[in-house]
């Protein structure tokens, strides 16, 4: 089969290799669309902490079941399915609590594990989640990362009663804005990136310039109190910092971005009791494939139809543009 495939960082090249058989209680899926995440891009540019070297990247996998292993029911060969990535041992405290996202041993497709940007992919079947007929696979590749949105809404506890700082707005703050929304909370974006913000005013969200005046301003349209929730969706240390200052006496932090390992982030001592601080990690999801799948085919989410759809086996070219230009696409989708 053909594969993406890259070895070392800032290298990547279109290659062979065997077919993949599964396994006892695995799914062969013939890979249709896989998206273009911002852990991708930071595997290709050696930022990823995750990753092992070499890999095949991509990680919201969507296509069509072609070979089961054995014991498996109530899938079919043809069936559209979307990929949850994520693979806990099932053992390890985490995974006995009922957070195999916070596996002490996950494994992840697309990291560790070879990915999306191939013919095919081998996924447990307890991580293949079967879409609508008329759903695209591009569209349905989309579920992915809505997981992590509604992960992070959880995390934070959105509701009605809420207004929401969602600070980045790349594709996964993007995606926060509108379930966020979906959950009657009005939203405030912010970015250093004015296109950016063109595309979270469409998606419903009032927007602040991350500029001088950021705290400034998110005190004057909250009276002086601060944002109830703050969602961090940039990955940079500095803005991950910057969530103390903007956050309300009282509120909740979600931080959701990446930063290189090793990387300190700081917050003033005083503020955690002066404030009563709820400070939440939030990574990957937890059992949201199925809400996601479903507002998906409902149609309330918009981001969804914006995304790019790209040439698969260019994807060595797209991803060294991507190095240089990282906003050059909303989102973008590899397809075969």
């Amino acid at each position: 089969m053909k594969a993406v495939i890259c070895p070392a960082p800032f290298e990547m090249f279109v290659g062979n290799m065997d077919r993949p058989v599964p396994g006892p209680n695995e799914v062969l899926v013939e890979v249709g669309a896989a998206g273009i995440c911002a852990g991708d891009q930071y595997i290709y540019g050696g930022k990823n902490p995750y990753v092992i070297y070499p890999c095949i990247p991509g990680h919201e996998i969507a296509g069509r079941i072609v070979e089961f292993g054995e014991n498996i029911q109530g899938l079919n060969e043809g069936q559209k399915v979307a990929i949850e990535p994520f693979i806990g041992c099932g053992t390890c405290y985490p995974c006995r609590v009922g957070k195999p996202n916070c596996c002490a041993n996950l494994t992840i497709i697309g990291n560790q594990l070879p990915g999306g940007y191939a013919d095919y992919v081998l996924a447990p079947v307890q991580n293949i989640h079967p879409v609508p007929v008329d759903m695209s696979l591009s569209k349905a590749s989309m579920a992915e990362p809505i997981t992590i949105a509604i992960h992070a809404c959880n995390r934070g506890q959105v509701t009605a009663e809420d207004t929401v700082l969602v600070m980045g707005c790349g594709p996964i703050g993007l995606n926060v804005i509108e379930i966020a929304r979906e959950r009657g909370a009005r939203v405030v974006a912010c970015d250093i990136n004015p296109a950016r913000l063109e595309v979270a005013r469409f998606l419903g969200a009032e927007t602040l310039l991350s500029d001088q005046n950021l705290l400034q301003n998110v005190l004057e349209l909250t009276n002086g109190e601060g944002m109830p929730v703050v969602i961090e969706a940039s990955g940079v240390a500095a803005v991950m910092e910057q969530t103390v200052d903007l956050v309300a006496a009282g509120g909740r932090i979600v931080i959701l971005g990446l930063v290189k390992r090793g990387t300190p982030v700081s917050f003033p001592g005083l503020d955690f009791t002066r404030k009563e601080l709820t400070i939440l990690g939030s990574r990957t999801e937890a059992g949201d494939f199925p809400e996601a799948i479903e507002l998906l085919y409902s149609g309330k989410l918009k981001f969804a139809d914006m995304a790019t759809e790209l040439d698969m086996w260019r994807g060595p070219e797209i991803f060294s543009q991507l190095a240089m230009q990282p906003d050059k696409y909303f989102k973008g989708i590899l397809i075969r």
